[in-house]
């Protein structure tokens, strides 16, 4: 065809041929601009409907306008030739360049991140690539990728019809859906992205044959080389990044390239920094009760928290927080896909069977991977010996798993925190209702953690816990200068009893930052991360401690390393975006709120019923443009909390950055119906900075106690 004009195009030259199309340069004779022009091959059959769909969705394609998606200026028919004119991008394809061995990982990342960045602008108008593979990426001279071919883009409405093999993709990038030729959505171009950047990091496909049939065998049935264990070997981080895109059941994939692009962002800091972690990883599921009694659930669950509790402290091993861990109670997966949903190496699995002072323990630590137990063990013992056991399990652990632990490690582990069982029961009932963080739930817990207490005046950590009740019911709930008295005093003895526990730096820090004695508890906050560097409320409650005397940089510096510690805790990055927004730091708002966002929605997931993680993803989801989203979200929070005044008070904020000034103030009314009484975060939230000048704004300030 070369010389031939399709419409007002020129060919010049060939550039490359597919199984279903030419791709020519040629000259725009209107504009005299340089396209590239996609021509299907004129020996294919293709039928009238097909044609119209063909162009329906290439137009809808054309209404992409990013600058890491070539953009495509026109798509029409000529003598029976449907064409699609393309911006012509002067580069080599990243399947040229992996020609010349493995990419830098630095570069690699940098261009997944620019794939997915242009992916985030097509999946936001319901459009599906679904042939992103190394060649329709385009790099050109100063590093900048673009997505190109848009061509046969599917809207993700519509369902692929049977017999749509003109619209497939290519195959050693296809989705296991995709290859079975079932219907696809936008994670299929996830699936893709992932084998992209295996390609580029690896200097080879994950799956290839000389036969299509065999590579199509392979997607659907095996896993990919591990890139972990090449030499040189990948960062973890960044091969559990292309592992998860490659799972092959969609719904264990990243569920939105937005997800992916915030790990790659994070991982990529890392890289540049030559922070490529490589630290041992672990999650702890609840222990199973064998008990004939049911009631015995929090004990089992205290035993998992107290194991989770102990190996945190180990600086250089990645512990799954128990959030994330419990939420695969009563879920009938195998352990390799728990393994990969939460990102670890290993699972440690146990039952306990109680019954009445006596104890069987069993326990295995297995190999996501490979599916063997590293180790494993049965404990028959009685009551009195709990905390025996749970010391030599974190030990076997920390042997098998082969971490070098620090003096001070070794004293944590070991340290007993009450020889009293029955305070000991009490304490892990109390934590259990703590962590639902509701006025209900942290009222019972305090009077718990009141009564173990009572049994041994001793307990360090049920004085910690004891403060911390007070300190959030004083924070969300009735905020009389009492609950930070008590927090005080609790957290103070807590410290008299063992001035090393970081835990207890941490509270005392907190209530010292709730009664504004800020220069105290910044001293306390670095105590606790010099004790524990992964204490993950050492960092929490000094960001929060930061905000509010105005020290955003501190704080947003502070929200970040929480993050880092639990990466599965959605508080911290939505707190980041809020603090960063202060800052007018654009990206980084973005970013966070992104980053937040994908964890609130997972957490959602497994925690259907706590309203916090609601009302923060309503906040990332307005922040980030999605309005009607949002409003679902805050009213979910509200029918989960109605009389809880943490949940009626931040749905307030969020009607009011919305405008919805009578949805604001009949929240913010309930609110202090049911005890909210801090008139200071109403006078001072700029959340709030819309509903200031309505005139019922100063009626409701009188309802608050000055």
């Amino acid at each position: 065809m070369i010389g031939w004009t399709l419409g007002h195009y020129q060919i010049v030259e060939e550039l490359g041929a597919g199984g279903m199309a030419v791709v020519y340069r040629a000259t725009d004779t209107k504009l005299g601009r340089d396209v590239a022009l996609k021509v299907l091959s004129p020996d294919r059959s293709v039928s009238e409907k097909d044609k119209a769909r063909f162009l329906q969705e290439a137009r809808a394609a054309a209404a992409l306008h990013h600058p890491n998606i070539c953009t495509i200026y026109d798509v029409g028919e000529d003598r029976g030739d449907l064409y699609i004119a393309m911006a012509f991008i002067a580069g080599r394809g990243v399947n040229d360049i992996v020609r010349d061995g493995p990419m830098n990982l630095e570069r690699a990342l940098k261009i997944g991140m620019q794939v997915a960045e242009g992916l985030e602008a097509a999946h936001r108008l319901d459009i599906v690539h679904r042939d992103i593979k190394s060649a329709n990426i385009i790099v050109d001279d100063s590093g900048n990728a673009t997505i190109v071919d848009f061509g046969i883009a599917k809207l993700a409405g519509r369902p692929t019809q049977a017999g749509e093999e003109l619209f497939v993709g290519t195959v050693a990038y296809m989705s296991p859906e995709q290859a079975k030729g079932g219907s696809v959505d936008h994670r299929t171009d996830i699936w893709s992205l992932g084998v992209c950047l295996y390609e580029m990091i690896a200097g080879e496909l994950p799956f290839h044959s000389e036969y299509d049939s065999a590579v199509i065998y392979q997607i659907v049935n095996q896993d990919p080389p591990s890139l972990v264990h090449r030499d040189p070997p990948v960062p973890v981080d960044v091969a559990q990044i292309i592992r998860r895109a490659l799972e092959k059941r969609p719904e264990s994939r990243y569920q939105t390239v937005s997800d992916m692009l915030a790990d790659l962002r994070e991982t990529l800091r890392d890289v540049a920094v030559g922070e490529n972690r490589r630290e041992p990883s672990i999650a702890v599921l609840p222990f199973e009760n064998m008990s004939d009694d049911r009631k015995q659930d929090y004990f089992c669950d205290g035993m998992a928290e107290e194991i989770i509790n102990s190996l945190s402290q180990i600086e250089h091993l990645r512990v799954v927080a128990r959030t994330s861990s419990f939420a695969f109670r009563d879920r009938i997966l195998d352990i390799r896909e728990i393994g990969r949903e939460l990102g670890v190496d290993t699972l440690l699995e146990g039952s306990v069977q109680k019954s009445g002072n006596t104890l069987r323990i069993t326990t295995q630590l297995v190999d996501v991977r490979s599916g063997y137990h590293l180790w494993s063990e049965r404990f028959d013992r009685t009551l009195e010996d709990v905390f025996a056991i749970q010391d030599e399990i974190a030990r076997n652990v920390v042997r098998a798993l082969k971490v070098t632990l620090t003096e001070n490690e070794r004293r944590v582990i070991a340290k007993v925190p009450t020889t009293d069982i029955e305070a000991y029961d009490l304490y892990i009932r109390a934590m259990q209702r703590y962590h639902e963080m509701t006025s209900q739930g942290l009222g019972y817990a305090r009077n718990l953690l009141t009564s173990a207490i009572i049994r041994d005046p001793n307990y360090a950590l049920a004085y910690c816990g004891l403060s911390d009740c007070y300190a959030m019911i004083g924070s969300f709930y009735d905020h009389d200068h009492s609950n930070i008295e008590h927090a005080l005093t609790a957290s103070r003895k807590a410290l008299e009893l063992d001035s090393e526990l970081a835990q207890a730096h941490a509270s005392y820090g907190l209530a010292l930052s709730l009664d504004k004695r800020y220069d105290e508890a910044e001293k306390e906050f670095l105590a606790a991360i010099d004790l524990a560097p992964k204490l993950y409320e050492a960092y929490y409650f000094y960001a929060r401690s930061c905000r509010p005397q105005g020290k955003l940089e501190k704080a947003a510096e502070m929200f970040e390393k929480a993050g880092e510690v639990r990466p599965e805790d959605y508080q911290s990055p939505i707190l980041a975006a809020d603090t960063y927004r202060g800052l007018g730091r654009h990206d980084d708002v973005v970013r966070c709120f992104r980053k937040g966002l994908a964890a609130a929605e997972k957490h959602v997931e497994h925690h259907p019923g706590e309203a916090r993680a609601w009302y923060l993803g309503a906040h990332a989801h307005y922040e980030l443009g999605d309005r009607e989203t949002a409003m679902k979200w805050n009213e979910r929070a509200m029918e989960l909390g109605p009389r809880d005044t943490a949940t009626l008070y931040n749905a307030g904020c969020l009607f009011s950055l919305m405008g919805e000034f009578d949805k604001c103030f009949e929240c913010l009314h309930r609110a202090v119906e049911f005890g909210f009484s801090n008139r200071a975060w109403v006078e001072t939230d700029p959340d709030l900075q819309p509903i200031r000048s309505d005139p019922r704004y100063e009626p409701l300030l009188r309802r608050f106690p000055v």
